[in-house]
């Protein structure tokens, strides 16, 4: 009877032991989530009454304007990424998805091997990008 109940106490004790852990990683996840739909919130914009094949355009154009080289477009799947080498590996990755008569633009920017979360980064690109997208969307 005595390896039951401690069979038992030990089957208890882990329980509360993972309860705990799984509140504390809830608790991280959620954090991490809040923050990353932020940088998602300043990262994405959208463009209305313009097709996929005009802002895929534009975005190159834009991105060649600002200093970099395209690594790859693919009207395809909606990407489009460059790098720029001016004393840093700066690489910027677009992606771009039709949604009826408008597009949504992510750009991801990376430094190196580390994100960009500064929002005035995305901030600059997308006022370049608004630019692009007039001309491109009015024949200019």
């Amino acid at each position: 009877m005595n390896i039951k109940k401690l069979l038992l106490l030990s089957v208890v004790t882990s329980s509360f032991l993972l309860a705990g852990c799984v509140s504390s990683t809830a608790q991280i996840i959620n954090s991490e989530s809040q923050s990353q739909l932020k940088v998602r919130s300043y990262q994405t914009k959208v463009y209305d009454n313009i097709s996929k094949i005009k802002a895929t355009r534009s975005t190159i154009a834009v991105l060649q304007d600002l200093g970099f080289v395209i690594d790859k477009a693919d009207l395809l799947t909606g990407t489009v990424s460059g790098t720029k080498l001016d004393g840093y590996k700066l690489v910027m990755s677009i992606t771009i998805r039709q949604a009826q008569k408008s597009v949504k633009v992510r750009a991801n920017a990376q430094y190196g091997i580390k994100a960009i979360k500064d929002p005035k980064i995305y901030q600059d690109f997308f006022v370049s990008l608004d630019k692009g997208m007039f001309l491109e969307k009015n024949a200019l």
